[in-house]
């Protein structure tokens, strides 16, 4: 299935521009930055601020929410202030459930985003609902005949439109015929392009954001897959749903976000993070850094047979039993075993070259390490020979993603089943490492190539271990701690987020393998809740409504009793346990 311009080189997939506003995206654009304000739409003071805040910090694009008329005749107010102020950024209409209001805010923005599962269809209810042939095609009619009119709008302004899937708010239309999956998300969004293309409206621009990182990265990478074959080339906005906070927030996004780039797919970007929107433009920048330094790389042309590219399947491998695994240190973790260790307690790791060179004779033993880095396939055959217990694969930064790539459609189809360490090493700024590292090993990881991370560089120990436990947990791999799934909070969040968020992260952050959802409205919140096994979700100010899974358990809970309510309802569900000091890892 081909999803990108090259296999084996990082090569940025042409795309048509798009025009928002004044700036180009798509096309021979540089990508673009992104973020979304917090305030409420209705005050346009406080947005305007937060907007001058994020232009000044070199966000591109904002975006505000829109839930009705009142928000939609301020942001009219928002633009021209704006502009009075000498700036000129594109302004974005976030629109949920209400047609009417993106029929009168396109008056005033530069583009609209729609969310195809709710824009028409109504909020899901997760129901088994049986649709006919003829009953489905009504549907689909019903969506053109109240969709339509925002289309025309849009191209007689001249306005961009952002068709915006969210895996969290399929529909349940959607979810009965196609479920809960990438195609459910391409799918819904391909539906509102071809109405878009029936009127030869073509200012389109896609995302398909989930918080699971490997159904994020599928989902683009089908959609994509599809427009090829459409002969379709629309740009597209790339984004991890609510991806929390701190190092965990940016490790998730750089591993969604960082390994499309990599596959030269994305035009615009933002890092949506539980903190004030201008922290979301730092990594942003990294990002696009990381993208542009790596066009260009790869390796020579070779035929990938085995990589899933929409199913994730973990290679196969047959773990060491005699290697020392079990010794506290710095960075690493064999996937599936509780067994951390440092480079030094390996058996002498011996390089493939050198025993290509003959430099090494190598006792052909159960414990044998062979380090991999930059050999040929002809040299690759000797690990048939050596059969050794494990590999560490640390090819330099050039290239390094299309070489592993390469490199472990080799061992599959030779059916050399030894577990890969993926040893990389990094210099340099702290803040970029943590990019490139969740971007180059999530890459790896969430298509099951790799058995565990053995990170090195100048960084303290301490770091680079949390670092590969957080990439670990953000591709899916392993669970060390409890999972949270917050969003960034919008001019729609009922309750002050990152304070809540921080918050239940203290008291319930000792739950390996517990997901929790965070949402301050229910936008998305009951959609997530399908990844999530408990949820906390805005429904009135400073009420909130507790979830079992994809299903409400206890209504409009004072804020101030929400807390603890959350932690019995964990505890009634057999998830808890007492906190330690420390997390472990």
């Amino acid at each position: 299935m081909k999803y990108c311009k090259s296999s084996n080189k990082c090569l940025r997939w042409s795309t048509r521009e798009v025009k928002v506003g004044n700036l180009g995206v798509g096309g021979d654009n540089p990508i673009r930055i992104q973020s979304m304000t917090t305030s409420s739409t209705r005050d346009v003071d406080a947005t305007v601020e937060q907007i001058i805040r994020l232009s000044d910090a070199g966000c591109e694009i904002a975006r505000v929410t829109v839930q009705g008329k009142k928000e939609a005749e301020a942001c009219e107010a928002i633009k021209n202030t704006l502009v009075s102020h000498g700036y000129d950024i594109p302004l974005v209409a976030d629109i949920h459930f209400y047609p009417p209001a993106a029929m009168l805010v396109a008056d005033f923005v530069d583009k609209v985003r729609i969310n195809p599962g709710n824009f028409v269809d109504k909020r899901a209810t997760f129901k088994v609902l049986e649709y006919s042939e003829a009953e489905y095609l009504e549907e689909l009619e019903r969506i053109e005949e109240k969709f339509t009119p925002l289309v025309l709008k849009c191209k007689k302004l001249k306005r961009a439109l952002r068709i915006g899937t969210n895996h969290g708010s399929l529909s349940d239309r959607i979810m009965n015929r196609y479920g809960d999956t990438p195609m459910g998300m391409v799918e819904s969004a391909l539906e509102y392009a071809r109405i878009c293309r029936r009127h030869d409206f073509h200012d389109i621009i896609f995302s398909m954001k989930a918080s699971n990182t490997q159904v994020m990265i599928q989902a683009y990478r089908l959609l994509v897959s599809e427009m090829i074959q459409l002969g379709w080339n629309y740009p597209l906005h790339l984004g991890v749903t609510e991806a929390g906070e701190g190092e965990d927030g940016r490790v998730k996004s750089a591993i969604g976000i960082g390994s499309l780039l990599l596959d030269g797919l994305g035009d615009t970007i933002r890092v949506s993070l539980t903190e004030d929107p201008w922290h979301e433009i730092d990594p942003c920048r990294r990002l696009v850094s990381l993208a542009d330094q790596t066009r260009g790389t790869g390796v020579e042309p070779f035929e990938e047979k085995h990589r899933k590219i929409i199913d994730f399947q973990r290679r196969e491998v047959e773990f060491p039993n005699t290697i020392p695994l079990h010794q506290d240190g710095t960075v690493a973790l064999i996937e599936g075993q509780e067994v951390d260790f440092v480079k030094s307690d390996l058996p002498g790791p011996v390089p493939l070259k050198q025993v290509w060179q003959q430099k090494f004779t190598v006792p052909l033993t159960v414990e044998t390490v062979v380090e991999v880095s930059d050999e040929s396939e002809n040299q690759w055959n000797l690990l048939k020979k050596l059969n050794p217990a494990l590999i560490l694969l640390n090819r330099e930064t050039e290239g390094r993603l299309h070489y592993s790539r390469k490199f472990f459609d080799w061992l599959i189809e030779n059916k050399v089943n030894v577990p890969v360490l993926l040893n990389f090493h990094y210099e340099g700024d702290w803040d970029d490492t943590v990019i490139r590292a969740s971007a180059e090993c999530g890459a790896l990881l969430c298509d099951g190539l790799g058995n565990g991370l053995l990170l090195e560089g100048p960084y303290p120990s301490d770091s680079l271990r949390t670092l590969s436990f957080n990439i670990l947990q953000g591709s899916r791999m392993r669970a060390v701690k409890t999972e949270f799934i917050s969003c960034p909070s919008c001019g729609r969040t009922l309750f002050n987020l990152q304070e809540v968020s921080a918050r239940i992260r203290e008291k319930t952050a000792h739950l390996p393998g517990v997901k929790i959802a965070i949402m301050g409205c229910i936008v998305n919140g009951p959609g997530e809740m399908a990844d999530a096994d408990f949820g906390y979700v805005g429904s009135k100010t400073d009420k909130v409504d507790l979830y079992v899974g994809k299903t409400c358990v206890e209504k409009n809970i004072d804020h101030t009793e929400a807390d603890e309510r959350l932690i019995e309802l964990i505890k009634s569900h057999g998830k808890w346990v007492k906190p330690n000091c420390s997390i472990n890892y």
